[in-house]
Formats: structure tokens, sequence, C-alpha cells
């Protein structure tokens, strides 16, 4: 009994001898102008990696977070250093487009996968051999909404106002018009706005006169929430709606009670859990943030972090950055945080998206749409 006692201790003292860290780079902006998205994302990337670190082979995996500060400039340099210091074998962010960008350019120097939580933009990966997302892309966001507010509420007139700055809404933009225009639509007109701007008084006085039945804001919660303010301070009071932008509950808390009714696009609801996982995630969640509501980003950090855990276990007997990118590129039917997500060669995910609105200061589920 003494000698296999003795081998079996053995055997488990080989195999923590054997047994490496492994580091995860964290690129977010946890501070700055979009931290509402990077501290959301993190919390779910956290509770992702407190409910799964270890692979099968005993293998450790750590996160090495830092902020960008929501600069591009930060989000390339974070990246070389979680690089070449840290050693990472992943890297996960950013949340916007545009220093998402920064962080794939830094991934496909140095042969590093990157999976981006939340950056929708339709070209984001055009020839990139290393990213990929878990979200969907604004040509699908854009126009599922379109298809939604023109055929199941029965909107005919709209305009758009674009934030002339950004990928993000010019890239919405683009695919709510056209789609809103396929389905018998009519655009009555665009209206364009700059990120940082607060006082839209004017465009709102121009669409009062238009009259349309739906506005349609492709923007970042601060101005998103600033419009509807405002809109409502003049007594404006047409239907209005943005994509996942506003889906943070900050839009919320800045819009207040002009908040009442708005419609936005969204990857996840937490009443609506669609896996086993899922419903894993949102109990570890609210013991951990005390009963809190799971938003939208945490599931969406979440599901970066389980499609890198998922690629790496299937890369134990050979744990590499090529053979992690590899698989995953190959993720099908993911059983995620969010939804079923499959991710293809291109690093472009197929999955569901959600229509909400906000009713007594709550997100309320709507719809979900198929790609």
């Amino acid at each position: 009994m003494k000698k296999i006692n003795i081998a079996i201790l053995s055997i488990i003292a080989a195999s923590i001898v054997q047994a490496k860290e492994i580091n995860i780079g964290v690129v977010l902006p946890l501070t700055g102008a979009t931290a509402a998205y990077g501290q959301s994302a993190l919390d779910g990337i956290k509770i992702a990696n407190s409910m799964k670190n270890t692979l099968s082979n005993g293998d450790k995996i750590n996160l090495v977070v830092v902020d960008t500060k929501g600069d591009k400039i930060e989000s390339a340099n974070a990246s070389t250093r979680l690089v070449s210091q840290n050693k990472v074998q992943a890297l996960i962010g950013e949340m916007i487009t545009a220093n998402t960008l920064q962080v794939i350019r830094i991934g496909e120097e140095k042969k590093i996968p990157v999976v981006a939580p939340a950056a929708t933009a339709d070209k984001i990966l055009n020839k990139k051999l290393y990213a990929s997302r878990v979200c969907f892309m604004d040509s699908f966001q854009g126009s599922s909404l379109a298809n939604y507010i023109k055929n199941k509420l029965q909107y005919n007139k709209a305009v758009i106002v674009t934030d002339q700055t950004t990928d993000y809404s010019l890239g919405l933009t683009r695919a709510f018009e056209k789609e809103f225009n396929k389905q018998g639509g009519k655009i009555l007109d665009k209206f364009r706005i700059t990120a940082g701007d607060k006082d839209f008084k004017a465009i709102i006085s121009q669409i009062k006169n238009l009259n349309p039945d739906f506005i349609y804001l492709p923007v970042y919660y601060t101005e998103a929430s600033l419009f509807a303010r405002q809109a409502k301070a003049m007594g404006v009071n047409i239907p209005m709606g943005s994509a996942d932008g506003v889906a943070d509950e900050t839009f919320i808390n800045l819009a207040q009670d002009a908040a009442e009714g708005y419609i936005f696009t969204d990857s996840f609801d937490y009443n609506n859990p669609p896996t086993d996982l899922s419903k894993e995630f949102i109990q570890a969640y609210e013991k951990e943030k005390k009963n809190k509501e799971v938003p939208n980003f945490s599931a969406m950090g979440a599901d970066a972090y389980f499609v890198i855990y998922e690629a790496m276990q299937k890369c134990v007997n050979n744990l590499n950055t090529e053979c992690i990118n590899d698989n995953i590129h190959s993720t099908l039917n993911f059983q995620g945080v969010s939804g079923v997500i499959s991710i293809d060669k291109s690093g472009n995910a197929t999955r569901s998206i959600v229509i909400k609105s906000i009713e007594n200061q709550k997100q309320v589920y709507k719809d979900s749409i198929l790609p």
C-alpha cells in the first residue's frame, strides 16, 4: 500500500513540476471616454477565468491586464509590452474599432492570436491571419434593426444621426440605410455629428420639422444619452434607437427618463440565457457582483476568454500561438455565454442578434434575429 501511495504521489509531484504558467493579455479601456465598456468586459473576463483557469495538463492560465485609456497609441504600446515582456500567448481587446485595429496590428506583427469582444466594423479583419471576434458585424447589426423597425414596428420614415469620426457609426449608417430602403422605407435626411459634441438642439429642431417615425443614432452612449435628453427637453417624442454602443447600463444612467422606449441591438439578454455555460456564468456573476444583472459586454468579454481557453485546451500537447490561432479560427457551434458562436477562417463570427428596448430603466428583451 505504501509503495502504491508513493507512486501516486510521485506522479502528482511530477505533474505539478511540469505544469506551466500561461499568460493571456487583456487590453481594455479602463479609464477614459469608453471606460464603461472596458470595465464591463473585464468583469466578464475575470469571472470566466475564475471558472476555467487550468488546462487538462495542469497548466495555469493567468490574466495580465493593461489599461489603454481609450487611446490608439496606448492600445498599440500595451499590446507590444504584453507580448515582449509578459510573453502572452493570446490577446483580448480592445472594445472600439480604432483601438482594436492597433491591437490586431501588433498581433499580426508578432503572430499572436487576438480575439475582439466587441469590435463590429465589417472590414476590421480583412486580410488578417491572427485576428478574430466573438461579436457580429455592423452590416448584420444595422440591417437587423432596420428590418425590425420597418416590418415589426411599421416605421416607414426615418432619419439618421451619424458620428462622422468613427468607422463604427459610418458602417452602421450604411447598413441601416441600405436595408431600410430595401424594405420600402424612406430616409428623410442624414445628420452628421462629431464625437464629443454636446449641443444637438439645432439638429433636433430640424428633425422635429421633418417628423420622421424613427431616429437612428448609431453612436456611443455619451452622445446618444445627451441627444435623448435634449430631445425630451424640447418636447420631441419621436422613437429612437441605436446599436450596441448603448448596451451598457451607463446609457440608462446618463439618459435617465429620456431612455424610456429606446430601442437597440445587442448580443446577449440576461433574462434569456441561451446555453448551459450562460446559466453557469450568470450564477458566478451574481455571486461576485451581489445579484447585479449581467451586462452585454461582460458576456462578450467572457466569450472572448472562453474561445481562447477552448483553443488552448486543444493544444495542450503542443501549446503554441499557431496552434491556438488555428483552433480559434476553427471554432464551430461553441456554446458560449452570449449564445452559439462559430468563427470562420477569416476570424468573423456567425451568431444571433438580440433586439431590446428600455422600459422603466431596465433593458427588456423584444426579439432575436438569426443570421
